[in-house]
């Protein structure tokens, strides 16, 4: 397949998540839904990975743990943590900062060929991202100062969930040049299910499986089977195979399949404060990147 179509679907599905996650953590605690989303996903990738296992170095292998604990056992646990607490429209906007950030990292880090205006770009991006962290504290008073405080707090839970891709993303990015796609995916999920299970036991003191309904359901069958092993799968292709830099261009994707769920299923709209600070988000990303008159999607022809 072709790593620009895989990152397409990939974050098509991943936009759609944030709305979906938000319905079913309603109904499941967020530890437990983490714990079976990626052993389960684990186990469908452990098939394929059986019969073709590559000895690893000791390197190798803490490579693929970092990487993991950094886009698993960070990204998720955070980012599930978030969603109760602000809009679910909210995690797609502050995940599209990550351009900004990969591309610094990506330069100084992995050694890519530098562009001109990031700086400027990555000032205006992060002001956008700002004026939506901490909308919550300017807007009227129609929610209380409590509710204001919880909405902060998720916004800031969906920062550290960003960098948590981040690392991921650039972690992985080495070792793919040594390890099996599929193998370093079954070891990620592996270790993000391990780091998941002692916090999930102490949710079942509280919670049984007994009050499962559909939003749970529907909530761990596409965490499952979409959102994790469908799209980790994809998404770790495509890096493998294109400039870390050009991996949260797709990104642009996800905010317009977010409001698009989170409206039917939460109820959820996009207010001056969403739209303000995603205009600028995009804005920054477009002009740090040079890419007005180039986009990578011209790599489908290929």
């Amino acid at each position: 397949m072709n790593p620009v179509v895989a990152l397409i679907i990939t974050n098509l599905i991943w936009g759609a998540a944030s709305p979906i996650f938000k319905l079913a953590l309603e109904n499941i605690p967020p530890f437990t839904l983490a714990f079976i989303r990626f052993f389960f996903a684990g186990t469908l990738y452990l098939l394929f990975v059986i019969k073709k296992w590559k000895a690893l170095t000791k390197k190798q292998f803490l490579y693929i743990c970092l990487g993991a604990f950094f886009g698993i056992t960070i990204n998720i646990s955070f980012y599930f943590l978030a969603l109760p607490k602000t809009n679910s429209i909210n995690a797609p906007i502050i995940a599209s900062a990550q351009p900004i950030f990969l591309y610094l990292i990506s330069i100084f880090y992995l050694k890519e060929h530098q562009h001109k205006n990031v700086l400027y770009g990555m000032i205006v991006s992060f002001i956008g991202v700002l004026i939506i962290i901490f909308s919550p504290i300017v807007m009227n008073g129609s929610i209380s100062i409590e509710q204001k405080n919880t909405e902060l707090i998720g916004n800031l839970f969906l920062v550290v969930a960003t960098l948590g891709a981040i690392g991921q993303a650039i972690t992985h990015k080495k070792i793919l040049k040594e390890v099996g796609v599929l193998q370093v995916i079954f070891i990620s999920f592996l270790f993000g299910a391990l780091s998941f299970f002692p916090l999930a036991m102490l949710e079942l003191r509280t919670w049984s499986f007994a009050l499962l309904d559909w939003r749970g359901w529907f909530g761990i069958l596409f965490g499952v089977i979409l959102s994790s092993a469908l799209a980790y799968g994809l998404f770790i292709y495509g890096i493998s195979k294109i400039d870390a830099q050009e991996i949260g261009l797709f990104s642009y994707i996800d905010p317009v399949i977010a409001v698009l769920l989170a409206i039917p299923l939460l109820g959820e709209y996009p207010n001056i404060f969403f739209f303000i600070g995603s205009f600028l988000v995009f804005a920054g990303i477009f002009f740090a990147e040079e890419r007005l008159n180039w986009h990578p999607f011209h790599r489908i022809k290929r």
